[in-house]
């Protein structure tokens, strides 16, 4: 491989990449006071020409990043009247000419490319897996390009990851948006179940991601705290459900919150990720319309029936019987 340009290596697995310093007057900006002071980012290409392409541009567009961030640290620092009137007018006078945007904007644009990117990936790796999706088409799907993505990401792998932690991240959201602690237990507890039913129903790409990653045992987003705590925050809802219709007299005591959250969760999962198969093994569609609303009911009447306090037993004297609501019981 010919001498490569200014801050373009090959890493050990053969990849081009980008290796550039951050400037030292950007150290205190919030974005690198933490982290390494050195951006190591890979093009994800062994061909030397298109990897010098690509990183070519990720370099122009990491100098583009640095020249925001000196920007909001130079907001930051206190400057006379005349001199901040001055750098104000000429700022303007700058993007009227040139047309530019902002740092707002620009980091307004920069999440919508993100957002556009994460979108595409979902459906490319949901479709094809890991190793059958290919960045140059999650690019294709995008209003974006190529090196764009490595910037944002890195890697194909760290993109992955991210569009798991965003699946997870999904229906997490929808629970939140549900105020439950304004309703009763009983009806909270409904919507709950109800929210999750056509949570997955309504996003099978969500589904089968998990389970591509299933069979990657979770190497990709394991030891994420970021995914830890937004999913912990699942159980805590569900906890704090029952502890209230525990109170109430409506929800028996002892309910294992994560053992609820595995029934609510492993129907609404399988009827979406074993469509296919138990069509082929039952002749039954788990998706024909009909269905769909009794498959529906059936889940919120299985968990509401699981948390429903255990009626009393009634001990005839003298027998070795006993009554549960009205159905004799064999001791």
């Amino acid at each position: 491989m010919s001498s490569l340009p200014k801050n373009i290596r090959v890493g050990r697995n053969g990849r081009i990449g980008i290796l550039k310093k951050i400037p030292r007057d950007l150290w205190q900006h919030p974005r690198y006071v933490d982290k390494a002071k050195v951006v190591e980012r890979s093009t994800g290409s062994t061909k030397e020409e298109e990897g010098v392409k690509i990183a070519t541009a990720m370099l122009a567009l990491l100098d583009a990043e640095f020249s925001l961030a000196r920007a909001e640290l130079e907001k930051e620092r206190p400057v006379s009247g005349d001199a901040l009137s001055a750098a104000v007018t000429s700022t303007r006078a700058a993007r009227a000419r040139n047309g530019a945007q902002s740092p707002r904007q620009r980091s307004s644009v920069g999440e919508e490319t993100r957002r556009d990117i994460i979108d595409a990936a979902m459906k490319e790796f949901a479709e094809k897996g890991l190793s059958g999706a290919r960045v140059d088409d999650i690019a294709a799907r995008t209003r974006t390009t190529k090196p764009m993505i490595y910037y944002h990401f890195g890697s194909k792998e760290k993109l992955y990851a991210a569009v798991i932690e965003e699946a997870y991240g999904g229906v997490r959201s929808k629970e939140q948006g549900l105020h439950l602690d304004d309703l009763p237990p009983k009806e909270a507890m409904q919507r709950l179940v109800e929210v999750t039913f056509d949570h997955h129903a309504a996003h099978p790409e969500h589904v089968r991601l998990v389970c591509v990653e299933n069979m990657e045992r979770a190497r990709h987003i394991n030891g994420r705290p970021s995914l830890v705590q937004r999913n912990a925050i699942a159980i805590e809802t569900v906890r704090t459900l029952l502890e209230r219709g525990e109170r109430d007299g409506v929800f028996r005591p002892g309910i294992n919150p994560w053992h609820l959250h595995l029934l609510i969760t492993s129907f609404c999962f399988i009827r979406v990720s074993n469509r296919y198969t138990w069509n082929a093994v039952f002749e039954m569609d788990l998706w024909e319309k009909d269905d769909i609303a009794r498959q529906r009911q059936m889940i919120v009447e299985a968990v509401l029936g699981y948390v429903q306090p255990v009626a009393p037993v009634a001990v005839q004297a003298g027998s070795g019987a006993g009554i549960i609501g009205d159905q004799p019981v064999s001791r």
